[in-house]
Parts: structure tokens; sequence; C-alpha cells
């Protein structure tokens, strides 16, 4: 019996490849019009290369998963940098000693430096989490500043809720730096695809055993009852994958898990550039949370430039939107679990993926995932 995979995005394509190349058959359903779900990318009319649902690099410490994206795609290194604009001052990101030199007096700055380097002597990062609640004032006043001019407005804008009501893991996603560094991120490995990220999904995907149905509502056919799965009516006991929202596999017997999605608003200009830096945060405007300029992602030639707004909004199952980022609160998470009961019920569901684990994974954290899905499956 074949193995049907519910999603064609990064989780559902690895574990499809990866059960296909050890000799079962599988068929993959996905209800977009296109492989490679939030990762997919296309040249658009201007001829930039520009991604459908936001910015993704693939960045990642660990070897063996960099190793495994090198098998289906050639890959350049690709050094994230970013910033953000308040009151029209461009601010690199993540926060560093250049921040602080920027908006104190040089004989204030000097001394904050100094206390932030021996309160956290030796580290190279520290969070926001834990600058707000530090007993040094000085400390404390500059966690502030930071968090009433970015962290507060921005973090209101993406996830809908208050700062005090999001779980801490997501505060802590942005470092600050105890340096001049201005590299984004700490990771050893960041790439982009020489091609496309759909060119890397169109070679993992390329396999006999592998099955490709685009188009298709999956939970219009497949339903869980008494602890077991349902398709088109009928009991179906082959192995079923689910990455998508679990909440909707049950029909939201508990009430909705919170996502939030996004609407992007597609803009080129004939100028070259637009801004410093390809992603730029923007916490004070009114509406979009930041703007991608695909020319520099990667870098690309051409006349003019093709860059995108993001305007996050709640998601609403059965709209013509997509489910991005779970909202993180201690109440969906106690929701979650009650659904993830339920999965663990039905012994021939796997439920995993960002929106099935109802976890705010980055693309190593779903490749990994996935692997290890694998691991317990073939084993």
């Amino acid at each position: 019996m074949k193995h049907l995979i519910i999603g064609c995005g990064l989780t559902g394509a690895v574990i499809a490849r990866e059960l296909a190349q050890s000799g079962a058959q599988v068929e993959i359903w996905d209800r977009r019009d296109h492989i490679g779900g939030n990762m997919y990318d296309y040249i658009d009319e201007h001829g930039f290369l520009v991604q459908k649902y936001g910015p993704h690099i693939f960045f990642t410490s660990k070897k063996e998963l960099y190793d495994y994206m090198l098998q289906f795609e050639q890959w350049q290194k690709y050094v994230v940098k970013s910033g953000a604009v308040w009151d029209g001052r461009y601010v690199p990101m993540p926060f560093n000693f250049a921040t602080i030199d920027m908006f104190y007096p040089p004989e204030q700055a000097a001394l904050l430096k100094e206390k932030l380097e021996r309160a956290f002597g030796g580290r190279k990062t520290v969070t926001i989490t834990e600058i707000l609640t530090h007993s040094d004032a000085d400390i404390r006043e500059y966690a502030e500043f930071l968090f009433k001019n970015d962290v507060a407005p921005y973090t209101a804008k993406q996830w809908g809720v208050p700062p005090d009501e999001i779980d801490p893991s997501v505060l802590k996603r942005v470092p600050l730096r105890l340096s001049y560094d201005e590299d984004y991120l700490e990771h050893r490995y960041q790439i982009l695809p020489e091609h496309s990220f759909t060119a890397f999904f169109e070679r993992l995907l390329d396999h006999p055993g592998i099955s490709v149905r685009l188009g298709v509502e999956a939970l219009d056919r497949l339903s869980v009852r008494d602890d077991r799965l349902f398709l088109d009516g009928t009991r179906y006991d082959g192995p079923v994958i689910y990455t998508g929202a679990l909440d909707e596999l049950f029909g939201r017997i508990y009430g909705d898990l919170p996502y939030r999605s996004v609407r992007f608003e597609w803009r080129y200009t004939e100028e070259d550039s637009i801004q410093p830096e390809a992603v730029v945060a923007y916490p004070q405007a009114e509406g979009y949370t930041r703007i991608t300029e695909y020319k520099k992602l990667p870098i690309q030639n051409g006349a003019g430039s093709s860059y995108a707004l993001e305007y996050p909004l709640p998601y609403k199952a059965g709209e013509r939107m997509e489910p991005y980022y779970p909202v993180l609160t201690a109440e969906s998470q106690e929701r979650y679990k009650k659904y993830r009961e339920l999965a663990d019920r039905v012994p021939n569901l796997i439920c995993c993926g960002r929106l099935a684990d109802f976890k705010y994974y980055n693309m190593d954290h779903a490749l990994e995932r996935a692997l290890n899905v694998c691991g317990e499956l073939l084993n």
C-alpha cells in the first residue's frame, strides 16, 4: 500500500524522497498548484527570481543537514544581513555595539558597552528578554529603548497579540550582539540555491517511487472517526503523513489553533535599489512589518527592482490564504496538546512539520524533523 503524504513542502518532500529510496511507493497531495510549499520561487515579469511566500535562506550549523541539501541542487554562500527603519533612520540588525554608538553620546555609549561586556562576559550574544530583566538600570534602559522602538511594535503587528503573551522562544529568535559583528546569523552554513528552490524540489521529488498530485484539497477526502482514518468515506489503513494544520484535520472540535497569515503587496520600481539590504523591518510603519527586495536575494542583475511588502493578518480556515506562523501562547499550546492527543490515537497517522507540530521551524529544523520521522518509519 502506498504511503500518502499530505503537503509538498520541505517536510513532506524530504519524507517522500527518503521513503521512495527505501523502496516504498509514495503519493503526495498538495492543495496548491505548485510544489515546494512556502519555499516556492519563480521568475517574475521583470526577470527577477522572487519567492512567492516571503524570504527563505537555508542556514544551519549541522554539516549533515547541509550535506543533505547539497545532493539536490548547487548552492551559493549568502551571508544574511538585515536592518530596521525607525523614524526614517536605518538601523543594522541584529542590534550590536554600532546601535549603541548611533543613539548614545560617546561617553555614555562606552560605559554601556563596558557594562554589557562585564555583565555577560565571554558571550557573543544575549536576548532582549535577558537585558529587559537585568539588575543594572542602564542595561535595562537600553533594553526598554529597543523594545519600545522595535520589538514591541513589530511583535504586535506580526503576531496580533501583546508581546507579554507571546512565548519567550519567539522573542529570543533575534539576538543582540556584544560586538560590532553585523552578520544576522551565526550559523556555519548560510546558502541560497544557484538556480532556485523550485529546482531543488524538482530534483528532490525526481524518483520513480514518487507521484505528486497538485490542486487536491486533502481534507475534502480525508477524515478521522473513532481513532481511524477514512478516505472518501472508506476506512484507510495505509500510512498517512500529514503536514497540515492539526485543528483542521479534526474539524476544529477544540476551537481554532491560531496561525498568522501574510498578505504580500508586490511592487516594481525603476530604481536599482530601495533599501540597504534584501530584508528590512519597518516596525513603525502602518500595517506592514518588512520589505523584501528580491533583486538582492540572491544578488541579481537587471533594470529596476522587484520587492514585496508584508502585511500580517490572522489566518482564517476556508479563505484564500495560507497559515504561516503558529501563534505560540500558553493557551494555544494547551489547545494544541489536545489535538495532538487525538492524532496520537490514530495508529497509521504521522503528523509533522511546522503546522502539524505547531512549532516555529526554520528550514533546518523542518529538514531535521523530516529525517527523524523517516528514521522512525524505516525502523
